[in-house]
């Protein structure tokens, strides 16, 4: 059975490449997603992915994927330090979901620190640059193991 993945990108992500290079990867984000799409997991996923600089437009996408994905990845980008939208959307969705930051907001600005989403994460990912996207789909595989043994039980 193929685990259904979807890949969630907020604003400005669509500028990878070619914003801010010495805090965020050279690569673009298709090259990104097509890492972490391609990548040899230890069992098959399917990744799709949707980017919008519109808030209205991710919480759109994140309902359309109630039931039909076992896994969300989200670099909400700007609104994960204030979108109770973006929040409220992955909380019905009921996927775990696996919040990424390609820059360590940690050492950043202290606003970048503050994430209204990461206490409803199955965890976090931040500073892994490119590889970021891949690890968190690693990390969701475990837990999906780890959920299926469980019910197993």
């Amino acid at each position: 059975m193929r685990v259904k993945i979807l890949i969630i990108n907020g604003p400005n992500l669509n500028m990878l490449g070619v914003r801010e290079t010495s805090i965020y990867p050279q690569a673009t984000l298709e090259q990104i997603i097509g890492a972490a799409a391609e990548y040899k997991y230890e069992m098959p996923v399917k990744v799709d992915h949707f980017q919008s600089n519109h808030e209205g437009g991710l919480i759109d996408r994140i309902q359309q994927a109630r039931g039909a994905y076992d896994l969300l990845v989200v670099n909400a980008g700007a609104l994960t330090h204030y979108s109770i939208g973006l929040r409220d959307a992955l909380l019905a969705c009921e996927a775990p979901f696996a919040e990424v930051h390609l820059s360590n907001i940690f050492a950043r600005e202290p606003f970048r620190r503050v994430s209204v989403l990461s206490d409803i994460a199955f965890c976090v990912i931040s500073g892994a640059g490119e590889a970021s996207y891949t690890l968190a789909i690693i990390a969701g595989l475990n837990l999906l193991k780890k959920k299926s043994k469980e019910k197993k039980k």
